[in-house]
């Protein structure tokens, strides 16, 4: 399981590593990582010319060392200060004596014309809104080049603890981090920032239990998919109940049974006006049209999708005993006290545009602030909110770990893709699944299904749908 930690738990493993290792022995790890990320985005250093953005941080102390570095191995660096009085004096020595050269801002446009690689160095990850005026121009002018972009821990310009960029930032090509990850890396809109992500281990290690974000692996994954005994039957492997579609979207109720039906539980129950549709491509489905209540006995049910304005099926799935996904209309249709006051698990799963609903603010502000509003969500309603999107997050209303999803792609925004991922992690719930893993291990199988099916494609909803127990199967081994 990769992990993500704040920038406090961070910089207090640091004073605990430092104490024990000889006076600046850590930037000295940190900076050999950074320079060999450098030479193998490079191919070959010797003759290439390299331009250094330093700041009075760390993180340009870390950009010094690993200048010198590349100096020695025959590349051309020049370090431009933007902050000339507050350099890290060590690594400008230690630049200089590799043959280095340093401009000013003002200076630097030659260099930064015939750039191979540009170091970012500007703001470590203490950094609060967006670049200042006179690094911001300089990036600006850095973009215009084309030269390959590396960052220095995080780029400089987003916040390390939320993901959110506020202002003028860098857009790097590769992220070089060190001893942890931090959440902006995993988060958008930081991660699109982040370029691809190099960790760096330089013998940190944060305690466990603070980490702020988990992102599953294959492993984690795998040990959490529900697998049939010997003495399993449908009942045993749960069944899950869904009760979506609507005389206008039918389509919606059938991806949804495509979903659940991949999903691990022993079978599926259907209530809705939909019936003939899910049949007809469902056969093994159980139909009921007599409401959910008088569906028979179901392990979870999945409420929502395609729902139009039916209330009542809500309202009565909100008041079961069972685990309860919410999704699409069922979101708007639901009673927030009638949520709050649930002693069975509820997993909600908005959209930007239905958590910022929810939340009485613009979809601009939630996509902004991805974290800190799905953790509102998730403490408002007393539910466990998997917010769909770029980066699909999952949190618990008592807190802990925010999960993060990293297998999604840009395909899956098509129509009725949300409806098979609310079948699929209904599922899981009615296989036993916890909320937050049931949401996790749907949004993880449904990205690498995504992946699969478009092929950098097009893809649709069923597709996605019809990928799910391949992909089922490789997480497996």
């Amino acid at each position: 399981m990769r992990t993500a930690y704040s920038v406090e738990t961070v910089r207090s493993a640091e004073r605990v590593l430092m104490a024990l290792l000889p006076e600046g022995a850590l930037m000295q790890r940190a900076a050999a990582g950074l320079a060999a990320a450098c030479a193998d985005l490079l191919g070959r250093v010797y003759g290439r010319r390299v331009v250094l953005l330093v700041g009075s941080g760390d993180n340009g102390g870390d950009a010094l060392y690993a200048g010198a570095r590349l100096a020695r191995r025959g590349a051309g660096v020049t370090a431009v200060l933007l902050a000339p009085g507050r350099a890290h004096a060590e690594g400008l020595a230690a630049l200089l004596r590799a043959g280095g050269r340093t401009v000013t801002p003002d200076g630097a446009g030659p260099a930064i014309r015939r750039a191979d690689l540009v170091l970012d160095g500007i703001v470590g990850i203490g950094g609060k809104g967006g670049l200042r005026e006179d690094a911001a121009a300089l990036v600006e002018r850095v973009a215009a080049t084309g030269a390959a972009v590396v960052a220095v821990d995080l780029p400089s310009g987003v916040e390390a603890d939320s993901g959110e960029v506020r202002g003028a930032a860098v857009r790097a090509d590769l992220t070089v981090t060190f001893g942890a990850h931090k959440p902006a890396l995993l988060i958008d809109p930081a991660r699109e920032y982040a370029g691809s992500v190099r960790f760096v281990d330089i013998g940190l290690e944060p305690p466990a239990d603070r980490a702020v974000l988990q992102a599953l692996q294959h492993a984690d994954v795998a040990a959490l998919l529900p697998v049939p005994g010997a003495e399993s039957d449908k009942y045993r492997r749960g069944v899950v109940g869904v009760a979506a579609g609507s005389a206008r979207y039918p389509g919606a109720a059938v991806l949804a049974v495509a979903g659940a039906l991949r999903g691990g539980a022993g079978a599926v129950r259907y209530v809705g006006p939909a019936g003939p549709a899910v049949l007809a491509r469902f056969p093994e489905t159980l139909v009921s049209d007599r409401g959910p209540r008088e569906a028979g006995r179901v392990q979870a049910w999945v409420v929502g999708p395609g729902a139009g304005d039916d209330s009542a099926a809500v309202t009565e799935v909100l008041a079961t005993d069972v685990p309860v996904l919410l999704d699409a209309d069922g979101l708007r249709l639901a009673d927030r006290d009638a949520v709050r006051s649930r002693t069975a698990p509820t997993l909600m799963t908005p959209h930007a545009g239905e958590a910022a609903a929810l939340l009485g603010v613009a979809r601009e502000e939630v996509e902004a602030a991805r974290l800190a509003h799905a953790r509102e969500l998730a403490a408002r309603y007393r539910a466990t909110v998997l917010l769909k999107g770029s980066t699909t997050l999952v949190a618990d209303p008592d807190g802990g770990p925010v999960r993060v999803n990293p297998t999604g792609t840009p395909w899956l925004a098509t129509a009725g893709s949300g409806d098979v991922l609310s079948g699929l992690a209904g599922s899981l719930l009615a296989a036993g699944l916890t909320a937050r893993d049931a949401g996790s291990v749907a949004a993880y199988l449904h990205g690498l299904a995504g992946r699969v099916a478009s092929d950098g494609a097009p893809v649709s909803a069923h597709d996605v749908a019809e990928a799910v127990p391949g992909v089922w199967r490789d997480v497996r081994g």
